[in-house]
């Protein structure tokens, strides 16, 4: 856990490798939603603000690995002493709030499986493996869904021959299958980030 709802921000936290962080909003009966996935193209933690900090929902760490670490004021000296590196934070927040935009747009209009298609292919993309951290219960709180429905897709995914599953992760055995299966909500972030902030995204990986 690195930051719960109205923690100060003191540090950016940059994921390198495998590592994946989540955001997380609470609602008021205590059930948990996952919002957004944070890989090795991104950064958690003080992007834009400045001064005092709180966090407005949960951050965790979803799939542990190695993460570079920054005070917040060491980030914020930066920015001020440089414009391109102010300008990056700054693009990367518009890519952030892209995938919160295209995330609402996909919960309203999109099948649980296209869903479950998508974030199994976010998180793919993001760690650059086929070997996806995630179960059956992750996938169905990063779409506000029951588990029971997400097992129904994961095991017709299963018997297709696109994923085999194993305790605490999925592998993708046939990523364009999955993909065909999946909205196109993951390319249109990508597309963005493309076009925002060209080269920050992970290039795809041939790991299996």
């Amino acid at each position: 856990l690195l930051y719960r709802p109205g923690d100060n921000i003191g540090q950016v936290y940059f994921p390198c490798g495998p590592t994946l962080i989540s955001y997380l909003v609470t609602s008021v009966d205590g059930r948990e939603v996952e919002t957004v996935l944070v890989g090795r193209e991104g950064a958690v933690g003080g992007i834009v603000s400045s001064g005092h900090l709180p966090a407005y929902c949960m951050i965790t760490v979803k799939f542990g690995g190695p993460v570079l670490r920054a005070p917040i004021s060491a980030v914020q000296a930066a920015k001020e002493k440089s414009v391109s590196f102010k300008r990056l934070f700054s693009r990367y927040a518009d890519c952030l709030l892209a995938q919160m935009f295209q995330a609402t747009a996909c919960n309203a209009i999109h099948s649980i499986e296209q869903r479950t298609a998508k974030w199994i292919l976010a998180a793919m993309d993001r760690t650059g493996n086929h070997i996806v951290p995630l179960t059956h219960d992750e996938l169905a709180s990063l779409m506000g869904v029951g588990r029971s429905y997400v097992s129904r897709v994961i095991q017709t995914l299963k018997a297709d021959n696109i994923l085999e599953t194993s305790r605490g992760c999925l592998t993708v055995r046939n990523e364009a299958e999955l993909r065909a299966r999946a909205c196109q909500c993951n390319e249109s972030v990508k597309a963005h980030f493309a076009t925002v902030l060209a080269g920050v995204y992970p290039e795809p990986s041939d790991a299996t």
